[in-house]
């Protein structure tokens, strides 16, 4: 992007909302208290800087409203690192530092470095903020005290994401021998294959990953991007199309749910995302996940009574995917069709699935106030002026 031009090198001021700017996406400000005599505004969120153990913060924040970046936001917060979630002894959700966390996980894991599951707790949280190099030494104690097939696994992924290739490779093969259904140890092997620039290896792993489990979407993505790399794009649909013929694979949706994902971004190419998609549920018409991908990719070009067709046949899916009845309950709301709407929430309240049934009772929640919106509306435009 280019900037404002300054003629001159002129001392500039921070642009006025109130000048004429329109502000576009979300904003906020950050004041104190003080700094709305006239009462808080209503749309407004109430953040309360705690110190340890919930002291208050003795700095003073700021004298009046200033514009900060996020960094500095935690900072004044009192956090060590960027906010991450996590919960509460409750299991409330609570925002605190990432490097205190890191800190209070490895103190634990310190105490007892004996107990697998401190260690694999500790380690996941390093490789989810990308610590590679310390998680590779948690992991590396774990396999060494007889951890099992995912430790193998975690290992072999941060050694990998540090480019150590022969010890990723080696690591990966082991974690291959432990987890003889498992794909994910093949492709990862594949990566390693990509990373060393020997394109057999990375091929005859991905290949081995798709053996191993043919309905893996991951593993099919993987090669389809490889034949695209080497041969080009109508090259590698038709590879991965005649390799989807063969019977061990002729009745899994992977592949084309795969190739849908390479199209369903980009509105020219939409309709080539939904011819796939539909091949994918016409081989496994029960798949949630293609069936996931055919409504949204319907919803995204605004076929509402497409998105219906597809999804109406399996509510019974619903109540265990929170997923299909997401997309199934908005097409319905666009469709104002309020009778199927709630016999829909009243069968998801039901749900064993957690997650589900709490979807239901937001839903029914929120339709509730839409519908008693709605009537406000009707009841003040039928008043005499």
């Amino acid at each position: 992007m280019t900037q404002p031009q300054n003629p001159g090198n002129k001392p500039q001021q921070a642009p006025d909302a109130n000048a004429g700017i329109s502000l576009t996406g979300g904003a906020a400000i950050l004041a104190p208290i003080t700094a709305f005599p006239n009462g808080v505004p209503s749309n407004a969120l109430v953040l309360i800087p705690l110190g340890a153990n919930g002291a208050p913060v003795d700095k003073q924040i700021v004298e009046g409203p200033v514009a900060l970046k996020m960094e500095e936001v935690w900072k004044l917060l009192g956090f060590n690192g960027p906010a991450v979630q996590v919960q509460d002894d409750q299991g409330r959700p609570i925002a605190i530092g990432r490097d205190d966390l890191l800190a209070g996980l490895e103190k634990h894991y310190n105490e007892d470095p004996s107990d697998l599951q401190r260690a694999r707790i500790f380690a996941q949280e390093l490789m989810k903020y990308t610590f590679f190099d310390r998680a590779e030494k948690v992991l590396a104690k774990i396999v060494a005290l007889g951890g099992d097939g995912d430790d193998w696994l975690a290992l072999g992924v941060s050694q990998l994401n540090q480019e150590k290739w022969d010890k990723a490779e080696g690591t990966l093969k082991g974690a291959q021998n432990l987890m003889k259904e498992n794909p994910y140890p093949s492709l990862h092997l594949a990566k390693v294959g990509a990373g060393k620039k020997d394109k057999k290896v990375e091929r005859d792993a991905v290949e081995r990953a798709i053996t191993i489990a043919p309905n893996s979407v991951d593993a099919w993505a993987y090669l389809t991007n490889l034949l695209r790399e080497q041969d080009g794009e109508d090259k590698a649909i038709a590879g991965i199309e005649e390799l989807a013929k063969m019977p061990v694979n002729a009745k899994t949706a992977a592949p084309y749910i795969a190739l849908q994902g390479f199209y369903a971004s980009d509105e020219k190419t939409r309709d080539k995302a939904i011819a796939f998609a539909k091949k994918g549920v016409e081989r496994s018409p029960e798949d949630p996940l293609a069936l996931l991908c055919l409504s949204a990719l319907y919803g995204q070009a605004g076929k509402l009574d497409e998105v219906i067709k597809v999804l109406a046949p399996h509510e019974a899916a619903m109540q265990r995917d929170v997923r299909l009845a997401h997309n199934y309950f908005e097409a319905l709301f666009q469709a104002k069709d309020m009778p199927k709407i709630t016999a829909l929430l009243n069968k998801l309240a039901t749900s064993p699935n957690r997650e589900v049934k709490q979807f239901a009772i937001d839903r029914s929640r929120a339709l509730q106030q839409f519908l008693a919106q709605q009537q406000a509306a009707l009841a003040a435009s039928t008043k005499p002026a």
